[in-house]
């Protein structure tokens, strides 16, 4: 009995003490009453939102706790966001149910349908871009398999055997010839076969950065290099006096070659034995609108090193990556790379580099990246130019803007005397010096700001660019068009070519070459450019080639027919970096517009124009990707002619204003015309003869409207 109720007491003791501790753990449930709902759905109404003083007035006049008016609101919120979703996805769905019907019933409708002129089925409205973007698809497969043969060659120690290049299917492109605006027509005639015309080829040749086998030791010997070459650039760019100057003609930073040999003293004084050996250094800094992060991202990958300098950097290919450094930061991580640097004038060879490009962040927001010449037996050969200790100092600013110290130190060995017009200019160091470098950068930084802003800055008079995404479209095929332009101008040793025309006059460079690289017309290709010299400011000449009123003075194509301008879209904070859309005149080509883009810094100028159908830019204003559009850009160049002049009163992001140019100008005149639209086919002698009228009377026309002697 005392066991029983011993054991019962036990028992009953142990289930109030688990009751305890499950009230504990558990919560009461609180049910809010009719009229606390309904006040709090009336003020949910109103405020779905409310803050604390709101919360603790409806605590106080419903007798609830705030966190529970404060739960309450959260879980309303929730429950309306469902309710949103729900009736969203329902009608999604419908709609895409009515759609699949629309579609399923159209392609029914399709297999019935037959061509009246041939009895075939249709050809689709896109077929073109179609093909187009199969050939880019192709070009990037052939991409992909050399980038995998060049990494089997490095184990076998040879190069791979590459498959034979697929020829792409013709169909008949769009006719972008120069002719199009009523003027010079490439008719029949004689025909000459490519490959009797010197310079020219029907292939590109090989270029000099294969597959190469790099040892263990190559990449110790690689790190100690740039890790030197490292700690001079920090000097070069940290300190002054005693090895910078400034010079007494311009103000610019001057290299003390005594200091820099005592501090930096080098087994030999010059890497190169011949008396033509020449020293150019130069140094520069500004604010650029670009994150350091992103600066270095761009820097340090050889694609994105291209687009951010078309004007300066023909070719840019990493031949191998020595270290990959820190993940998201780029520091440590030491390329071997292969450049190429051009003037965009046929009279000035370009510049070859085998470098190593290092990257060191030396401290937060502050990075270095240095570029040194490294020698390869292969290809010592090749190069003419040797690049000492050069690169940049990026240091993190307020609001996405870094500042920008460059240096640019080089030995060049001239193999031929400079062009008399380009003589002073690239003996000056300007041609390829730090301050062209940084200005192209700064301007290059505000397109990409203009092109990643949201908010449209386009002067749209006709309506013809609805959207940001079209203005965005509408940038990306304007660049496309001045790489393509940069590309035709530049004397890359990619792409061969001669004077067939020379005189005292106007000496014409012509190249021609079969084009099927996507985003170009498919064909044969002849593109010419000459170089000439005007006493006019380049200011000057770059507000004559840009203002439409003039165009009809030296477009010697428009038939002396006026343009306007349909479309506007700023591109920089210069009003001269833009990018138009023009419509010509009294032509019989009604569908034909005029894709234009002008750009302008301290170093030189561009005015950039394409003949663009109208389907194919309604395409880009629409906004869809752009790409597949093929352009045959034309234009000018406009630099200084490097001359001196005291008080003239301009400067630059680093100089004082003591001197600058005394006003004249190069310019460089640079046609494309497509030919014919046959791979297969002869080039015509009537085209050679018709692009050398062409840009002979262009420069007269020019020289003739600016009131400068024929002479």
């Amino acid at each position: 009995m005392d066991c029983g109720s011993g054991g019962v007491g036990a028992t009953g003791s142990g289930g109030d003490h688990d009751s305890s501790d499950l009230s504990r753990r558990k919560k009461p449930y609180h049910r809010h009453t009719a009229h606390q709902i309904q006040r709090l759905e009336s003020m949910f109404k109103e405020c779905p939102h409310p803050d604390e003083k709101q919360r603790l007035h409806l605590s106080r006049e419903l007798g609830l706790a705030p966190r529970q008016i404060k739960f309450w609101f959260q879980n309303r919120r929730t429950q309306m966001k469902a309710q949103h979703e729900r009736a969203d996805n329902s009608a999604l769905r419908a709609e895409n149910d009515k759609i699949r019907c629309e579609n399923i019933a159209i392609r029914e409708a399709l297999k019935n349908v037959i061509c009246p002129s041939c009895g075939g089925p249709p050809v689709t409205e896109d077929s073109y871009f179609d093909d187009q973007k199969m050939r880019m698809e192709n070009a990037q497969l052939k991409e992909e398999l050399d980038r995998v043969s060049s990494i089997a060659a490095k184990y076998i120690g040879r190069p791979i055997s590459q498959l034979p290049p697929v020829q792409p299917v013709h169909i008949s492109s769009l006719d972008i010839r120069m002719a199009s605006f009523d003027g010079y027509v490439v008719g029949a005639g004689p025909s000459l076969d490519l490959d009797l015309l010197p310079g020219s080829s029907s292939s590109m040749p090989n270029l000099p950065f294969q597959p190469v086998v790099i040892s263990d030791m190559d990449k110790s010997l690689m790190s100690d290099i740039a890790a030197n070459a490292m700690e001079e650039l920090l000097r070069l760019l940290q300190t002054n006096e005693p090895l910078w100057i400034k010079s007494t003609n311009d103000g610019k930073d001057v290299l003390n070659l005594e200091s820099y040999e005592r501090i930096f003293p080098k087994p030999n004084n010059t890497h190169f034995k011949s008396p033509n050996i020449r020293v150019e250094a130069s140094r520069d800094s500004g604010v650029v609108i670009m994150n350091g992060l992103a600066l270095v991202d761009m820097f340090m990958d050889s694609n994105k090193w291209v687009e951010l300098f078309p004007t300066i950097v023909s070719i840019a290919k990493t031949i191998e990556v020595i270290s990959p450094g820190m993940l998201g930061t780029h520091s440590g991580s030491l390329q071997l790379m292969y450049e190429e640097l051009q003037v965009l004038s046929p009279l000035v060879p370009t510049r070859e580099f085998y470098t190593l490009r290092y990257c060191q962040q030396i401290e937060q927001g502050l990075w270095a990246i240095v570029n040194v010449s490294y020698d390869l037996p292969q290809f010592a050969s090749q190069c003419r130019s040797h690049r000492l200790p050069s690169g940049c100092l990026i240091q993190d600013m307020p609001n996405g803007y870094s500042k920008v110290t460059w240096l640019e130190h080089v030995e060049i060995e001239d193999k031929t005397p400079i062009h008399r017009l380009y003589r002073d200019l690239v003996h000056s160091g300007s041609a390829f010096g730090a301050e062209r470098w940084l200005t192209t950068l700064q301007r290059m930084c505000e397109r990409f700001a203009c092109l990643m802003v949201s908010s449209t800055s386009t002067r749209d008079l006709g309506g013809v660019i609805p959207s940001p995404e079209g203005r965005r479209s509408m940038m990306k095929l304007a660049q496309r068009m001045v790489n393509n332009f940069c590309t035709s101008v530049g004397t890359s040793n990619s792409h061969r070519s001669t004077t067939l025309s020379g005189s005292n006059e106007v000496s014409v460079r012509v190249t021609v070459h079969k084009s099927s690289d996507p985003g170009q017309p498919n064909g044969i290709v002849l593109s010419a450019a000459t170089t000439f010299w005007l006493p006019v400011s380049p200011q000057n000449v770059f507000n004559f080639f840009k203002d439409e009123r003039t165009r009809p003075q030296w477009d010697v194509l428009s038939s002396g027919n006026a343009v306007q301008e349909v479309a506007h879209i700023a591109n920089g904070s210069h009003p001269g970096n833009c990018i138009s859309v023009l419509r010509a005149f009294n032509t019989s080509h009604n569908n034909m517009l005029i894709l234009q883009e002008s750009c302008i810094d301290s170093s030189g100028s561009l005015v950039v124009y394409c003949p663009v159908d109208l389907p194919a830019i309604n395409v880009a204003m629409s906004g869809e990707d752009p790409s597949y559009i093929p352009l045959l850009p034309s234009g000018f160049t406009i630099t200084p002619d490097g001359h001196l002049e005291q008080g003239d009163g301009a400067s630059t992001s680093s100089s004082t204003g003591h001197g600058r140019s005394s006003g004249g100008s190069l310019i460089t005149v640079a046609f494309q015309i497509l030919v014919s639209s046959l791979p297969s086919a002869k080039l015509n002698l009537d085209s050679v003869t018709t692009v050398n009228n062409l840009i002979g009377t262009t420069v007269q026309q020019i020289k003739a409207a600016l009131n400068c002697p024929s002479s």
